[in-house]
């Protein structure tokens, strides 16, 4: 295999910097047959640097949010660190959530890409938990979020009493998940109870970047109605072959990478600075109460974002320090 400098130096980043890979520790490299050459470079970068490197290398899954079969799940439990560079997230999986209870620590990369990769690692950690923290520090105490845009969303979610999650991408502590690249916060809305419209603009998850608008109406929590081009059709059968729940608000974020741009590939899309997204599924592993082997997040650009009554973001703009 011909090895691509960047992308072992990004690999390195990845393993020694974000996840803070010892050498007295066992990493899992944890890839399919579509994302291969990354899980590549992740083991060979890891060789020298740890006691043990494991490749294991599954077949594609379906959707996000479908378990790996059982033998991987053995397999994540009996090591210290594992790296998913995956087509489909394993993020909101019984798997993932089992290893990180057993004190694994965890960075998925869904449908990651070799530019992505490169891009995204090469921010400044400090500048991304700054921003991070400075958000997620606003949100405490806060009972209810609102987004308008100028295209029409405007929605309402109350999260009071929910987890606040800061997600940099440095998970050093045992136990620890979340993407790697990362960059953003997010909770998870109280079930039932977010209601407006949703003007996606961005991209989807399982979709990629949207040629139109995607126009949601959410009533007790649930998408009512989903309107817009054939993307929206599709859209409305991915959820609809997933089941009930797949229609409920499961996530609220805001992106905080400031090196993110906007790809079609959501493990990026929703990190970029400037954005929100809004998630429809499974959100057993933040804090909320939807169990589904489903989770999309779509993407919505230059939003206006309240915390109760204060402005925190003017079309995408920050307006706080």
């Amino acid at each position: 295999m011909e090895l691509n400098k960047k992308l072992m130096d990004a690999s390195k980043k990845a393993l020694f910097d974000y996840l803070g890979l010892a050498e007295d520790e066992t990493l899992l490299v944890l890839t399919d047959e579509k994302l291969q050459n990354i899980g590549r470079h992740l083991q060979e970068a890891a060789q020298g640097g740890c006691q043990e490197v494991f490749y294991l290398e599954m077949k594609s899954r379906e959707m996000n949010g479908q378990e790996p079969p059982i033998q991987v799940t053995e397999m994540m439990k009996g090591v210290d660190v594992v790296v998913a560079p995956l087509y489909r997230s394993i993020t909101h999986t019984d798997a993932r959530r089992l290893a990180s209870r057993l004190g694994v620590r965890v960075a998925t990369m869904p449908n990651i890409s070799e530019d992505t990769m490169i891009r995204c690692l090469s921010a400044k950690s400090s500048k991304i938990i700054e921003t991070t923290q400075l958000l997620a520090e606003k949100m405490k105490g806060v009972h209810t979020v609102r987004v308008t845009t100028k295209k029409g969303t405007d929605v309402t979610m109350p999260i009071e009493g929910r987890k606040i999650i800061a997600s940099t991408g440095v998970l050093k502590k045992i136990g620890e998940s979340g993407n790697l690249p990362s960059g953003e916060v997010f909770i998870a809305p109280i079930e039932g109870e977010t209601y407006g419209t949703v003007v996606f603009d961005g991209s989807f998850a399982s979709i990629g970047l949207l040629d139109e608008d995607i126009t949601v109406k959410i009533e007790k929590g649930y998408a009512t109605s989903i309107e817009g081009g054939e993307q929206a059709k599709q859209l409305e059968e991915i959820l609809t072959k997933a089941g009930l729940d797949a229609f409920a608000v499961g996530e609220f974020g805001i992106g905080t990478n400031y090196k993110a741009k906007l790809t079609g590939t959501i493990l990026e899309d929703e990190k970029v600075f400037g954005t929100i997204h809004i998630a429809f599924g499974n959100n057993v592993s933040m804090g909320g109460n939807i169990r589904i082997s489903s989770h999309l997040d779509g993407l919505i650009k230059k939003p206006t974002v309240y915390f109760d009554d204060e402005m925190i973001m003017d079309k995408g703009k920050l307006v706080v320090k």
